[in-house]
């Protein structure tokens, strides 16, 4: 007999887990809702096609594919197998499990774009699947929660992504947190600055990994992907610009103020932290992080990310704007910002931090006993009268001796149990024991529902 298992990087999650879960869910939906976004959902599966070259190369990785139905290797030859999976793939496979909410997303806008009112405010709350290495806080299956607008370039979209972050983390009490905002317009100027002009992309997937790797590894890596050393002695600003918003500002235009894109982002950021500031918003958690990059190849302009002070996790929130998604489907042009929290990494933080409140499961809170087969016409009427005033009820389904029935309610921590006998049949009414403090009381159906409710109000 094979011993069941799951895979790697996935998880069950059983009732209590659950509750904690739809607690940061519920937050999370109810705050998107305030700032007006409105929910869709797209497709577990993808084509490829609509997938592939959006995330650069190592994305592109870390794709689930998914083999074609019936004989999936039927037409390949052995020339096919000599050139390697990259050829083979697209004549075996088809369709993908989604990495992001992001890209369907565009795809979304696209197909629909005669039915939508731009702007356009979405959120989407659904798992995503990456073939990453399994470790604490990375998962193979994870939900995301993401929200986004797109037909606008207004900058008062990135404040309120601000706004909205710190509302979501204030509510569930993650009180030490910082959201890290850069521009990679400023990226892009460092490159040209620098003398690495077109090499964006690969300073940014280098730089993404700074807190992982440090900053030595990183720069092996620019190196052996076309850097010299003369561009990574330029580059060195990068690390050691520090201070508040105003001191890192202005030591960005002292660097790149002389360049027209390093300008634009240096702006664009400004008009941020302003609107930010106008919002009222006290102490807001936002800092200048020049290193930044999220690795992502389809960021144009603001990227952000999230980090909880304090815990092992770090980073639990990232997004930022893109100007060209919808480029790749036909439909250039149109511009987009958003986020996207992931629920199980907030999830970690708030175990870590113990902030999930006590007994959250609602279960069982009150338990008519089966006893007597002839009491079910009177204990079916009375479990939807509880359930109609809002009281968790259940009758214990096989006919059992009260003492099984008393071990039952004790390990769910029922908080009363009804018992229906021939006495109680006979007197018209039921006996209700307290399972707290042990105490039992007689009462008429009327008394009853009128005790508990008030009970349970």
């Amino acid at each position: 007999m094979e011993k069941p298992s799951i895979p790697k990087g996935t998880r069950d999650f059983g009732p209590d887990k659950m509750a904690k879960r739809n607690l940061i869910l519920n937050q999370i939906r109810k705050t998107f809702q305030h700032y007006s976004f409105a929910q869709i959902e797209t497709p577990t599966l993808e084509n490829l096609s609509v997938l592939t070259g959006k995330y650069g190369t190592e994305g592109d990785q870390l794709l689930f594919k998914v083999l074609n139905s019936g004989n999936f290797s039927e037409k390949l030859t052995e020339l096919d197998l000599l050139d390697g999976y990259k050829k083979i793939t697209p004549k075996i496979s088809e369709k993908g499990l989604r990495y992001d909410l992001t890209v369907p997303f565009a795809r979304f806008v696209v197909m629909n774009r005669n039915d939508l009112t731009m702007p356009f405010k979405r959120f989407q709350i659904q798992p995503v699947w990456r073939a990453d290495k399994p470790q604490r806080g990375r998962y193979r299956e994870f939900y995301q929660c993401d929200a986004d607008v797109v037909g606008t370039n207004s900058l008062l979209c990135e404040a309120e992504i601000v706004l909205m972050i710190t509302e979501i983390f204030e509510k569930l009490q993650i009180q030490n947190f910082t959201i890290k905002i850069n521009n990679r317009k400023i990226l892009t100027a460092i490159t040209e600055k620098i003398g690495a002009t077109g090499q964006e992309t690969t300073l940014c997937v280098a730089i993404d990994k700074l807190d992982k790797i440090g900053k030595q590894k990183v720069e092996e890596e620019l190196i052996a992907n076309g850097f010299t050393n003369e561009t990574i002695v330029a580059l060195q600003p990068i690390f050691t610009i520090d201070g508040d918003f105003g001191s890192k500002i202005k030591a960005l235009d002292e660097w790149l103020g002389d360049l027209e894109i390093g300008k634009a982002g240096i702006n664009e950021l400004k008009e941020v932290f302003e609107l930010v500031k106008l919002s009222g918003l006290e102490n807001p958690k936002l800092e200048l992080d020049i290193t930044l990059a999220r690795g992502l190849s389809y960021y144009t302009g603001a990227i952000f990310e999230v980090k909880a002070l304090g815990v092992s996790i770090g980073s639990v929130s990232g997004g930022g704007r893109y100007d060209n998604l919808t480029g790749a489907f036909g439909m250039p042009g149109l511009s987009g910002v958003g986020i996207s929290l992931g629920v199980d990494r907030i999830y970690d933080v708030m175990e870590e931090l113990d902030l999930f409140p006590k007994n959250l499961v609602k279960s069982t809170e009150v338990l008519i006993t089966n006893i007597d087969a002839s009491a079910m016409s009177v204990a079916m009427p009375l479990v939807a009268d509880l359930r109609k005033i809002g009281i968790a009820s259940e009758i214990y389904p096989d006919l059992s001796k009260l003492k099984k029935q008393f071990e039952y309610a004790n390990k769910k921590e029922v908080l009363f149990i009804i018992i229906i006998g021939q006495d109680e049949m006979t007197e018209n009414c039921v006996t209700l024991k307290n399972m707290t403090d042990g105490s039992q009381i007689k009462l008429s159906r009327i008394e009853l529902l009128t005790f508990l409710q008030k009970e349970f109000a």
